[in-house]
């Protein structure tokens, strides 16, 4: 069957394909899409934050290169932190006997892990999005008002992005069953070698996942390197 393009995040992408899944352009443009997930109380929110002057906060200017390198810090160490627990896990499961190649293998360990993930994940991020604020409103009044107006979008579309993306260990999930169903039906199929197959797709996923989550970040930056 011929697939649409579609020409959304590398997630939705990623996902789509694991799952077989024919993922159609949204109809609606992203404004729409975003006013629907927008209470009352975040519209009055945001209107406020947009028509208001807040005063410039007084504090330290950090340099740019110094917010961008602790940026840079913070996500080469959560793109990194599942092939650190694979490494880790497999010396402590290192043995004089090794154990059967076709021992079985449950999804649920690797869930527990990609959910712990996720909220590191959300986490440092989230820290790191209130101190880039923080930097904002120290620079200008116009400059203190995009914080607040970040700061109204963050908490209005937390919990969407936080219900959305629970979904992902869901689908990872099933795209694990289908990789070893796939590796059982095949007869004389190199043991576990799907389970590299898997590992690697995980990986990728959690890279793509982390671009979304980082997208509000790069946003900040940009308006830091205003001058």
């Amino acid at each position: 069957m011929k697939r649409t393009a579609f020409s959304g995040p590398a997630l939705v992408r990623l996902l789509a394909h694991f799952a077989d899944l024919d993922v159609q352009e949204p109809a609606q443009s992203l404004a729409d899409r975003l006013s629907q997930w927008l209470g009352w109380t975040d519209a009055i929110a945001l209107s406020t934050a947009l028509a208001t002057d807040p005063p410039a906060l007084s504090g330290a200017r950090s340099a740019p290169r110094d917010v961008e390198e602790e940026c840079a810090r913070v996500r080469t160490s959560l793109a990194g932190a599942f092939t650190r627990e694979e490494a880790a896990t497999r010396r402590r499961h290192r043995a004089p006997v090794q154990q059967p190649p076709d021992s079985p293998v449950d999804y649920a360990d690797y869930r527990q892990r990609y959910v712990s993930l996720q909220q590191a994940m959300e986490s440092d991020i989230g820290a790191l999005r209130t101190r880039l604020r923080s930097m904002l409103a120290a620079r200008s009044a116009d400059m203190a008002r995009l914080a607040v107006v970040d700061a109204v979008m963050e908490q209005a579309l937390s919990a969407r992005e936080r219900s959305l993306l629970a979904n992902v260990p869901a689908l990872l999930g099933k795209h694990f069953e289908r990789l070893k169903n796939a590796h059982v039906a095949v007869e004389g199929s190199s043991a576990h070698a799907w389970l590299d197959v898997f590992r690697k797709d995980l990986q990728s996923v959690l890279i793509a996942e982390l671009d979304v989550r980082f997208q509000p970040i790069e946003g900040l930056l940009a308006a830091l390197r205003r001058r």
